[in-house]
């Protein structure tokens, strides 16, 4: 059985992009390729064109966990944003608490009224959280500034 080239498979799928709520909320959304997959239109940081988003990578603080329903409320420096699926991931550590620091990549569902993703992946960023939460928003202006 033949298996399919990685290589070919790796390019078919954007990396996640570090971004800020509030980015997310005031992006333009549209559908795009055959499959019907969504893409957000977000303005960078800094200066430069739309840049296209569909799979993200957010960091926030836990503000309220929500087992039931599957998700966690975060917080980052401009807004909320919920996270969905976090039953169904690795987490490592436990990070699923109130007042925790932790990172997300997961893919876009919607932007508005606030952004919401599926979770492919968490991590309790916690232990360095000051410098974290400080040099987030660097991070986000220096990647959106690299891409093209």
């Amino acid at each position: 059985m033949a298996l399919p080239n990685k290589g070919t498979v790796e390019k078919t799928r954007s990396p996640p992009v570090k971004v800020l709520s509030g980015q997310l909320r005031d992006a333009k959304s549209r559908i795009t390729g055959p499959n019907g997959k969504a893409e957000f239109s977000i303005k960078r940081l800094g200066q430069g064109n739309p840049l296209c988003v569909s799979i993200v990578w957010m960091q926030g603080t836990v503000v309220e966990v929500q087992p039931d329903h599957n998700s966690v409320v975060l917080l980052d420096e401009t807004g909320n944003f919920v996270v969905v699926g976090v039953n169904n991931i690795p987490k490592g550590k436990p990070c699923l608490i109130h007042g925790k620091y932790v990172m997300v990549m997961g893919v876009l569902q919607t932007h508005s009224p606030e952004p919401v993703l599926r979770a492919v992946k968490m991590a309790d960023l916690s232990d360095n959280s000051l410098i974290q939460k400080r040099m987030w928003k660097y991070e986000v202006e220096d990647l959106q500034q690299t891409l093209p």
